[in-house]
């Protein structure tokens, strides 16, 4: 129950309904009581946590690459969370429980930038070898376009990355992995970034490549 301290016209404290009454540094304020969630764990709810729990995966060992490739969707929020909006949004599949990443439809870097064409990947000697076309003159290709590269190892959650690779005009870039990544499947993207890190280039899923 609250109680009346200065008359009708002055602050209380205590609950009254759904509403607090108090003081801080003599100052009286009131506050709504939070509504209840009456059902937390409803079958939406917990599928979409588990969308999020996968997303999350997905993206936490490419953050650094992710300030980079999603950096013009990062006006009004990070570009962490602008990125896990988009995997939200276009690249999961599976029904509930079974949610996965569509990586076809996963992009880790966005924007107007000619991507990539002809991008393939081989792996050899504890590395991973990327090529691709040099498209350069193509729409807004560029020959000084840095290769945005990332190697996932999802089921180890880690991930090798370049976030200035080798220029457009290159056409090709090794990257190495942990040896302990032996025998193991690893899923690469590439994308690109201008020379001035003003464009970007959305990425392109080059496949799932073994190690050797």
């Amino acid at each position: 129950m609250g109680t009346i301290k200065q008359g009708v016209l002055g602050g209380f404290s205590g609950k009254v309904g759904t509403v607090i009454g108090g003081t801080w540094k003599g100052i009286s304020y009131m506050r709504s009581i939070p509504q209840s969630v009456k059902n937390p764990r409803t079958e939406g709810q917990v599928s979409q946590r588990t969308k999020f729990s996968v997303a999350l995966e997905f993206l936490k060992p490419i953050t650094a690459l992710l300030q980079v490739g999603y950096k013009l969707y990062a006006q009004q929020q990070s570009a962490f969370n602008a990125a896990m909006s988009y995997i939200l949004n276009n690249a999961i599949t599976g029904t509930f429980p079974d949610f996965s990443i569509d990586y076809a439809n996963a992009l880790v870097s966005r924007g107007s930038l000619t991507g990539a064409v002809n991008a393939q990947a081989t792996s050899t000697g504890g590395t991973v070898v990327l090529t691709w076309n040099d498209n350069s003159g193509s729409g807004t290709a560029s020959q000084t376009d840095k290769a945005l590269i990332a190697v996932l190892n999802a089921t180890r959650s880690e991930a090798m990355y370049d976030t200035a690779g080798a220029q457009r005009s290159v056409a090709t870039e090794t990257i190495s992995v942990p040896t302990d990544w032996v025998g193991e499947n690893i899923e690469v993207f590439l994308g690109f970034v201008s020379e001035d890190g003003k464009s970007v280039a959305n990425s392109v899923y080059v496949g799932s490549v073994t190690v050797a």
